[in-house]
């Protein structure tokens, strides 16, 4: 599953399902306000609302493709991206930027789907999960997956050249991690990072040094969660934590769904 935000909606992207994929919540009650039907998505992967263009974005990884959902009237639209589109984010110029996860590529593409940049990543970057443009043109990169050889968070120049990295191989320890799946980046720069396998979010400095653990509460009492995506908040200074596992039946259909976000103050 995925989450983000734009004004006083939050947004919430389900798995597993055909119909009522997003859920929007008001973002102060937490009220579900309605649910939206994306059709012709198969395979939602990650969520990200742009302000400026009014509207959110969806990765597909079964159609290889990105839907975008107009806001407020949900027209949809869909373009390919001819790769296993994984995390996606925002540029600083209102983009949408794609972590293509086979071929090991960066692709920004404008808001009606046109190709504007593509970056090459260097060749052990194995599986690229995310990547977050900062304010100065770099990147900061999550690569690593199951037996890959490195699993870390990198920052690269906009030539795809590593500056400094986090981590190396996968491990539990306070400078390793195992799977790091998504990221977010407040304003300030500090890094939140999902550690999948670990099941627990690092939180590291901008020159990606580890500053410490986050501790979540009822999180960190199931060490069974899944956490899969996170989305910072810094106006509100809330951070949003996607939670793949907490098996429920919904209770207006009684259908089987995945996942739950958990809220915490940073």
């Amino acid at each position: 599953m995925g989450v983000t935000s734009l004004d006083n909606h939050l947004y919430v992207l389900r798995v597993k399902k055909t119909s009522d994929q997003i859920e929007v919540y008001d973002i102060d009650t937490f009220h579900i306000l309605l649910r939206l039907t994306v059709r012709g998505l198969n395979g939602p992967g990650d969520i990200v609302a742009c302000g400026h263009n009014r509207c959110v974005y969806i990765s597909d990884t079964i159609h290889k493709s990105v839907h975008r959902v107009a806001l407020p009237d949900h027209t949809v639209t869909q373009w390919p991206v001819n790769d296993v589109p994984a995390g996606l984010s925002l540029t600083v110029t209102h983009g949408v930027l794609v972590t293509c996860f086979v071929f090991r590529k960066i692709m920004e593409f404008s808001t009606d789907g046109q190709l504007l940049h593509q970056l090459t990543l260097p060749e052990d970057f194995n599986s690229p999960l995310h990547s977050i443009q900062l304010s100065s043109g770099e990147f900061i990169v999550c690569h690593g997956r199951f037996s890959d050889p490195l699993h870390r968070v990198c920052l690269i120049d906009s030539d795809g050249s590593v500056v400094r990295s986090f981590s190396g191989p996968a491990g539990a320890g306070s400078q390793q991690i195992d799977e790091p799946a998504h990221m977010a980046v407040d304003r300030n720069g500090f890094v939140f990072v999902v550690d999948m396998s670990n099941s627990r979010v690092l939180l590291l400095s901008p020159t990606l040094t580890n500053v410490r653990e986050l501790v979540f509460g009822e999180l960190d009492r199931e060490p069974q969660s899944i956490i899969v995506r996170v989305h910072v908040d810094s106006d509100r200074r809330r951070l949003y934590i996607a939670d793949n596992d907490n098996m429920h039946f919904d209770d207006d259909d009684g259908t089987l769904v995945f996942g739950r976000v958990v809220v915490a103050s940073v």
